[in-house]
């Protein structure tokens, strides 16, 4: 069941746990990394020897670490187009249509992002920022649980608006024989994605970083992933692009006596079932919703799929808090910065609840705007910031796959203008080469 906390507990409990990706590591995990290694390795440690054995050689390491990770053996990784011509004609019509649609919405919200090159003229010459795509984009989508095709178009759509030429796929070989899950390989052929690869976590990130003879390298790597996909990534940052670090997902719910208990049980129930480490929290002043809620929440779970992950996550990371005003909700939930944060509150409300949370990676406001939706065919991207980077990051977007050069193009008078200003500062740094070449423009 899950449990009601005061606003005290909560700050000791919920609000200052460990969060992110450097969780305590499980039994399970360590038990995992014995029988892959032979010895007792730390995961930063594991991951370390992965990418540096991909780093030297490459496809030969990608196909023995997956066999001896996975238990499976690869032929080959690279997906062939006749599997994926063939998936999307497998599926289930309705679901076809259903990623056709989503990718609709992601591309046409996508598309209204404004990407504003720019130049002046009024500081002498020309100034100004100029955006431009990089050239090879990276997307790991992960499928070790369960096949995510959403994660393929949220990440994959953004990157094709934003221009990039060269978008590869890597993910999990799913399946006993190696090959990729058929829905992941549908949701690419929705997005007109070809070049797709039947390689998972740490590995896929080394191979997309470094290059193999069959991956091609990258310029950047998006995606979330589990905790050695995490570590990956920051070990290769500097070397390629990455868009953020995720650690296990989470949504916190501000309601008041409004909102329907049936719902927001249902809600706190659906982001549960990520992960044991999935973090559903509701702030609310309603003793009485808070009850409603704890009530539907076990009623609810009894006829859920992935009820034992549900009740350890909610049992670990979740939990109501029971605050004394709708702005004391609002406050702790932005010192949270949740991933998503939801607002369940009276419409009349809903305006000084959203000023008084600027730290969210997504708000989904109003109870028919559930956060579900989002994970799917609402249109932005579910790839958020977790862990409370929502203080200073953002939610995947085209920006995530471009980059701004700076134009300058100075006129002959606003040269000579700012070369002896630039002559003074550089004497008081002490960099007489730099001064030198301001003052030869002076000379002239």
């Amino acid at each position: 069941m899950i449990k009601i906390y005061s606003v005290a507990e909560a700050q000791n409990s919920i609000l200052k746990r460990n969060r992110g990706p450097h969780t305590p590591i499980s039994e399970t995990v360590q038990e995992g990394l014995q029988r892959i290694f032979g010895e007792a390795l730390s995961p930063e440690t594991a991951v370390a020897r992965l990418l540096a054995d991909v780093r030297e050689n490459g496809d030969t390491a990608i196909i023995k670490w997956t066999e001896q990770i996975d238990g499976v053996h690869l032929a080959q990784f690279r997906v062939t187009q006749s599997e994926i011509d063939a998936a999307i004609k497998n599926i289930d019509h309705d679901l076809k249509e259903a990623l056709s649609f989503a990718a609709g919405r992601i591309r046409e919200f996508h598309q209204r992002q404004p990407i504003p090159s720019w130049t002046t003229t009024e500081m002498g010459g020309v100034l100004g920022q100029r955006f431009t795509a990089v050239r090879r984009a990276g997307v790991y989508v992960p499928g070790g649980t369960a096949p995510l095709p959403s994660s393929l178009l949220m990440s994959a759509i953004p990157a094709q608006v934003a221009g990039v030429q060269e978008i590869i796929v890597a993910t999990p070989p799913g399946r006993p024989d190696g090959r990729v899950s058929e829905v992941i390989l549908a949701a690419a052929a929705t997005a007109g994605i070809k070049d797709v690869y039947a390689i998972g976590g740490a590995l896929a990130v080394a191979a997309m970083a470094y290059g193999t003879a069959t991956v091609p390298r990258v310029d950047k790597i998006v995606g979330p992933g589990n905790l050695f996909t995490t570590l990956a990534k920051q070990q290769v940052y500097g070397i390629v692009g990455i868009d953020g670090v995720y650690g296990p997902t989470e949504t916190a719910v501000v309601a008041d006596d409004s909102a329907d208990p049936d719902w927001i049980a249902a809600d706190l129930l659906a982001q549960a079932e990520h992960d044991v480490l999935a973090s559903a929290i509701l702030f609310t002043p309603s003793q009485e919703l808070a009850e409603a809620v704890q009530v539907d929440t076990a009623l609810q779970m009894d006829f859920l799929s992935r009820a034992e992950i549900i009740a350890q996550s909610l049992n670990f990371r979740g939990g109501i808090v029971l605050v004394e005003n709708l702005e004391q909700a609002c406050r702790l939930a932005s010192e949270y910065a949740a991933e998503h944060t939801c607002l369940a509150v009276r419409e009349a409300l809903q305006p000084a609840c959203i000023d008084a949370i600027p730290n969210a990676g997504g708000l989904f406001i109003g109870e028919r705007s559930f956060e579900v939706l989002g994970d799917y065919v609402a249109g932005p991207s579910h790839t958020m910031p977790t862990g409370g980077t929502a203080r200073f990051a953002s939610p995947l977007n085209v920006l995530d796959f471009m980059k701004i050069s700076s134009i300058v193009q100075l006129d002959d008078q606003t040269s000579a203008l700012l070369s002896p200003i630039a002559a003074r500062i550089a004497r008081a740094e002490e960099l007489t080469a730099h001064e030198n070449a301001a003052l030869k423009r002076v000379e002239t």
